[in-house]
């Protein structure tokens, strides 16, 4: 089997195209591969597959074999993959995932101003970042997915447009967010809100990240009850108004150097928090994304590099 191991931030998966020939058990495939002693190492494995829906099919699995819907940063990397491949010679492309269809915008430049593999294949060019429109932000507890248990969550749920009268979100004035879900956790209490960007996430607001306890605090918020499909936790330090920072916990992977969608639903969090502008930095242990709610459209854009590292054969 040949494959690219590429990253967006250090958040880095096995590649493999299958437009032309298929993975038989891609789940037992992804946990082999991205062991980081015994396989090529990642946080899991893709797949870039045809699509009657749009110019591709980006169908990813975590470390753990389970199947993910939609990755940010892995996203932005099947827009190089494709573009440095020859697969396209297009700028603009959709991808087509579990959790919808997304338009990438790709940003080209000779080969040898780009960090990372050199080898392409179109024209010596090639992509040195994407920025995504991740879509919507999902809100209501139930799409999210997360139970307001009654008694056991000393939950919020608040009218969107109730937390923010100033600008209209340019969605369902009905809608609901949960917002200070309270929920113990080793006889500790933290307070989250609840975002889906086609995966579940809960940011909790801390005071400083980089020595936070996200091994420890991260899995318990993944297996809670609360959250029947699981979850990802980001957990986030507000430096100002145009800046935060951000350590995750991901489902399936544990804590990585980056998450697209995580990244995307902080800044969901902060705006309706009133902590942050509508596009801030947000700084992860693997670099630096720009993410933008645009509430007229209610869509996220990011903005990120991808990087190929090596390819080889399994």
């Amino acid at each position: 089997m040949k494959f690219t191991k590429m990253h967006g931030i250090g958040n880095d998966y096995v590649y493999v195209n299958c437009t032309e020939n298929e993975i038989d058990d891609p789940s037992a495939l992804a946990v082999k591969v991205s062991d980081r002693h015994f396989g090529i190492g990642s946080d899991g494995l893709i797949l870039i597959r045809k699509s009657d829906k749009a110019d591709f099919m980006m169908d990813m699995y975590n470390a753990d074999g389970s199947r993910g819907k939609m990755c940010g940063n892995g996203i932005r990397c099947v827009g190089k993959y494709v573009y440095d491949h020859g697969l396209t010679d297009k700028k603009i492309i959709t991808v087509e995932t579990l959790s919808g269809i997304k338009t990438l915008n790709l940003t080209i430049k000779p080969v040898d101003e780009v960090e990372g593999y050199k080898e392409v294949h179109n024209n010596g060019y090639v992509v040195s970042q994407v920025t995504v429109n991740m879509g919507a932000p999902v809100f209501e507890p139930e799409k999210v997915p997360v139970l307001m248990s009654e008694g056991y969550v000393a939950g919020k749920i608040s009218n969107i447009l109730e937390i923010n009268p100033i600008k209209n979100f340019g969605i369902n004035p009905e809608e609901k967010v949960v917002l200070g879900m309270g929920i113990i956790l080793d006889r500790e209490y933290y307070s989250g809100t609840c975002v889906s960007m086609g995966n579940p996430h809960c940011i909790v607001f801390v005071d400083r990240v980089d020595d936070y306890p996200v091994d420890k605090i991260g899995p318990m918020f993944e297996t809670n009850r609360l959250f029947p499909d699981r979850v990802n936790t980001e957990f986030v330090e507000v430096v100002d108004e145009t800046h935060v920072k951000m350590r995750v916990w991901e489902r399936g992977s544990g804590e990585t150097m980056a998450c697209g969608t995580g990244a995307c639903a902080t800044v969901v969090a902060c705006i309706l928090n009133k902590k942050t502008q509508d596009e801030i930095t947000v700084s992860l242990l693997g670099g630096d994304l720009r993410i933008r709610w645009d509430r007229d459209q209610n869509a996220v854009f990011m903005t990120g590099p991808a990087t190929t590292v090596f390819e080889g054969e399994y």
